[in-house]
């Protein structure tokens, strides 16, 4: 690399640093045709269920130069979000819901996009190229990106696993027309470890690297629309918002530092650990008081209730009769049959 774009690069990773990023590397604007392979075929088996938009641009996702035919580089930010306190603490705390860790404060896709836009604008202002930024809301791949940019690597989890932040990063894109020298790729430091494989509730792994996301709790409480299918309700436990467990069993984790942690994601207290209860009582106006500026807002009442719902029918917590009932004429569907059910399950509790 010229020396230009040496200082270029150097100054570059100084400022994403400045903005909140822990880790930045960069990617040539192309993916290997395996990781393209790879794609197609997790589409074909149906494994992205309700996620229709995966397969709607596919040929986007797959190929940066698709998406934008003038991108030349795609540096690729990490945001560490390693939490201070221990994700399995709520498992055994039947009466209250388990928030995956990243959605416990400020909502990710605003913080991060923010840091991106100002990271890329201090770039055009030294560079005088074009650019682009992505977080999650379009069709980037950004795990084999990251992974291509030297971030880290895709574990047996499917997620970016980091020697320095474990499997606790959000990423972020910026594509540019700027030509600059990838970093060295991330080479895969699995091993034989099968943890995240066989902590899995649900069995959402077929095999090591791949995900049935059908089956995954992550995307049955956020993501699926409707009624949860019955064979995976009682292994959802009390996960009423994603599900962190593959990540947190990660040895990698033993490196990672909550001090790192960008500050905007520290736990606010009513998201750390809510009670059941005061979940099923939400009307739309209470929810949306309530998840003001977090990504669980993005759900809609009507499903987070749903999944306390679940979690109140796995509680044995017969106190929470009667909030239940007071769902069952619910105005949606989903929370109608969730709250029979619930009921059903706390009916055959012990007293």
């Amino acid at each position: 690399m010229p020396d230009d774009k040496l200082r270029l690069a150097k100054a570059l990773e100084i400022k994403a640093r400045e903005e909140g990023f822990s880790a930045v590397g960069i990617a040539p604007s192309s993916l290997a045709p395996e990781t393209r392979h790879r794609l197609q075929q997790w589409l074909d088996q149906g494994r992205q269920g309700d996620m229709i938009w995966m397969a709607n641009r596919a040929d986007e996702r797959s190929d940066p130069q698709t998406l934008w035919p003038d991108v030349q580089t795609v540096i690729m930010l990490g945001m560490s979000y390693a939490p201070a306190t221990d994700p399995f603490a709520l498992e055994d705390v039947a009466d209250h819901g388990r928030i995956s860790v990243y959605a416990q404060g400020k909502d990710y896709h605003d913080v991060v996009k923010g840091a991106l836009k100002r990271t890329a604008g201090w770039l055009v202002g030294q560079a005088k190229c074009e650019v682009k930024v992505f977080v999650d809301t379009a069709p980037v791949m950004e795990k084999p990106l990251a992974e291509a940019a030297g971030l880290g690597w895709q574990g047996k989890h499917t997620n970016v696993v980091s020697r320095e932040h474990g499997s606790w990063l959000f990423l972020g894109a910026i594509y540019t027309t700027l030509a600059l020298e990838p970093s060295t790729p991330g080479s895969d430091r699995c091993g034989s470890c099968s943890a995240c494989q066989d902590i899995c509730p649900t069995n959402a792994f077929p095999a090591p690297y791949q995900l049935d996301a059908r089956a995954c709790i992550s995307y049955l409480t956020i993501e699926h629309k409707g009624p949860i299918p019955h064979q995976y309700r009682k292994a959802i436990g009390n996960h009423i918002y994603g599900c962190d467990d593959c990540l947190a069993v990660c040895p990698w984790n033993k490196f990672a530092q909550a001090g790192r942690a960008n500050k905007a994601f520290l736990p606010r207290a009513e998201l750390a650990a809510p009670a059941l209860a005061d979940l099923l009582a939400l009307d739309d106006a209470g929810f949306r008081k309530v998840f003001s500026g977090s990504p669980i807002k993005r759900s809609g009442r009507n499903r987070i209730v749903r999944n306390a719902l679940i979690a109140a029918g796995n509680s044995s917590d017969r106190a929470l009769i009667e909030p239940v009932q007071a769902l069952l004429n619910d105005a949606d569907e989903a929370v109608r049959e969730a709250a029979g059910w619930a009921l059903d399950q706390l009916g055959s509790a012990s007293p």
